[in-house]
């Protein structure tokens, strides 16, 4: 009985991750699907595991004020990892259409360059005592820190627009579509609609129409992004028929 139970979960998970022991003449990464699945997952667990990592080894137990500020914590080689795989996954993707491709490829290298030209520091200097947790300091740079919000704007929005425009498209009249495309198309647009609302947001608080005291103080930035970065991790998750599938 045991045995048997193995095989079934072993079979499960073959089928998931579309696993193909007949050929061992290609690597296993060429299903489609399971690199939407791996997409989607990535993104999901990214915002817990750099909390959950500073969390372990610095006993900092406050959350930052973006995301991408966890690259200057002990948490850097996640961020950088997780980043670095998502963005050469989204870079590797075809999709159906051209436009699938060069969407995704933008999306890819964009991250890519978020993580070359890092936001501004944690720590005011190096060794800085009040910011202990903090164990990389770069000297300070506007048109860096500037850059970096352009190319995290452009990877969010590249992935906004394939939630509502691409992911939502087929081949099929809305008449013939099936009940669980329907239910896909929803999620994908309000996955896309909510990514929106948290960039709307992030940027009211750059301009100042946010309160800073009020928007610094919450780690709105942070918050925003986590929520977006779930939408999105969702959003390719539903895309690679993890739920929903026809």
């Amino acid at each position: 009985m045991e045995s048997e139970n193995k095989k079934t979960s072993t079979s499960k998970m073959q089928k998931m991750l579309h696993l193909d022991y007949k050929r061992d003449d290609d690597i296993w990464l060429t299903n489609t699907q399971t690199l939407r699945k791996l997409i989607g997952i990535l993104g999901i667990i990214l915002p817990f595991f750099l909390f959950g990592f500073l969390w372990l080894t610095a006993e900092h137990t406050s959350i930052l004020e973006s995301i991408s500020h966890y690259y200057y914590t002990r948490a850097n080689p996640i961020f950088i990892i997780v980043v670095s795989i998502m963005a050469i996954f989204l870079m590797v993707y075809k999709g159906r259409e051209p436009i699938d491709f060069y969407v995704s490829f933008i999306a890819g290298l964009f991250a890519i360059l978020l993580l070359l030209f890092p936001t501004d520091n944690i720590a005011i200097t190096c060794c800085d005592a009040d910011a202990a947790y903090s164990v990389t300091y770069i000297q300070d740079n506007v048109w860096r820190v500037r850059f970096h919000y352009i190319a995290a704007a452009i990877f969010l929005l590249s992935l906004n627009y394939m939630s509502i425009f691409i992911f939502t498209r087929s081949n099929k009249p809305k008449a013939e579509r099936t009940k669980e495309k329907k239910q896909r198309n929803t999620i994908y647009k309000i996955s896309g609609i909510v990514m929106l609302a948290s960039l709307l947001v992030i940027m009211l608080g750059l301009l100042k129409v946010i309160p800073e005291e009020l928007y610094s103080q919450n780690h709105i930035t942070f918050w925003m992004e986590s929520v977006a970065i779930e939408c999105f991790g969702i959003s390719w998750l539903v895309k690679g028929e993890t739920i929903f599938t026809d």
